[in-house]
């Protein structure tokens, strides 16, 4: 039961918040409206101030929300534009926390995933798979999630998939050459055992002899042979962001190893890439029917440092694994030497 007067006071903090919420909204849309590459500086050094001055949580919402309202629309947007909103993104995600790239990238993935279940009509799908392929461009996620969804693209092989295929390696197939050519390789080797497969009426098709051939291109390094590839824009790009970003470590570290699997079952199983993240629905913790132990790899313990672990609630056996050494270690070294163990 909650008594009236404190009903009214949760009212009024909900009206209160939903205020706060609606001017959020307003300046991050106004900033977003305004952005170019001219006045991305400006733009990204007010977000920042944005994200200092309010909680990061109603941060990310909102920039995600708005920049997926204006990104993933039913016609296919302009290159340029996808790129200066991902870039900003981007120097977010370096310069204020992964937690920015990372809500981002979430959001993008399951919308993507749940258009490629329907057969949606319009370019959403383009326009989403472009998303992501600038946030690889700039930085913030790394290549295994673009082959993760080019292996599943290749796998079901139909004529919308193939499409997709040819978007996302036009726009970053010679950076996924550069990090891990062997991949690129099994994945055109693959591709051509589809289209080898594949029913008469889809061999047929130009577009699949198309992509096969620009995989090939793709594999022989040779960029005259993909109509349209133009590095120049993204290059551009990345010097603005080399000057935006202020940490100098930033690059590589700071990228996204995450897998497509691991971002659609995040609810499930909790988000490991965002540090402190909730683990609610993990395994780990719920599972309570498996009540078999396995053995610690250390050795006898002592059965009072055992119940001591059970109170300091080490709940899994790893846990119980650390706990033990670290009590029952004689100096560092030999704790040291265990823990690798």
């Amino acid at each position: 039961y909650v008594p009236p007067q404190v009903r009214k006071v949760q009212e009024t903090l909900d009206d209160k918040k939903r205020e706060e919420l609606g001017r959020l909204k307003k300046m991050v849309n106004g900033l977003i409206n305004r952005l170019s590459e001219p006045n991305l500086p400006s733009i990204s050094g007010q977000m920042e101030e944005l994200y200092m001055s309010n909680s990061r949580k109603d941060m990310n919402e909102t920039l995600t929300d708005i920049l997926m309202n204006a990104c993933v629309t039913a016609v296919a947007m302009p290159a340029r534009l996808m790129m200066e909103h991902v870039l900003l993104v981007s120097v977010l995600h370096h310069n204020v926390g992964i937690e920015v790239g990372a809500h981002f990238l979430e959001a993008v993935v399951k919308k993507f995933d749940e258009l490629c279940k329907s057969d949606a009509e319009g370019k959403e799908c383009e326009n989403l798979l472009a998303l992501i392929a600038h946030l690889y461009n700039f930085h913030v996620v790394h290549c295994l999630l673009i082959f993760d969804i080019l292996k599943k693209l290749v796998s079901t092989f139909t004529e919308k998939e193939i499409e997709l295929v040819l978007f996302l390696l036009k726009n970053v197939g010679f950076s996924l050459r550069k990090d891990d050519a062997l991949a690129l390789k099994e994945l055109i080797t693959e591709a051509q055992r589809k289209a080898n497969t594949a029913d008469k009426k889809l061999q047929d098709q130009t577009r699949v002899r198309f992509m096969l051939e620009t995989m090939l291109a793709l594999r022989n390094n040779d960029m005259r042979k993909i109509p349209g590839y133009d590095p120049e824009p993204v290059e551009k790009l990345r010097k603005l962001q080399r000057t935006l970003v202020h940490s100098s470590s930033s690059g590589k570290e700071t990228q996204l190893r995450v897998s497509l699997e691991s971002l659609l079952s995040a609810d499930q199983v909790g988000r490991w890439w965002i540090v402190g993240s909730s683990w609610s629905g993990a395994p780990m913790i719920n599972d309570t029917n498996s009540k078999t132990q396995q053995k610690l790899r250390i050795g006898k313990v002592n059965s009072k440092i055992m119940e001591l672990a059970r109170k300091q609630r080490m709940n899994t056996d790893i846990r119980r694994s650390i706990f033990c050494v670290l009590m029952t270690s004689e100096d560092f070294l030999d704790a040291f030497e265990k823990l690798l163990k």
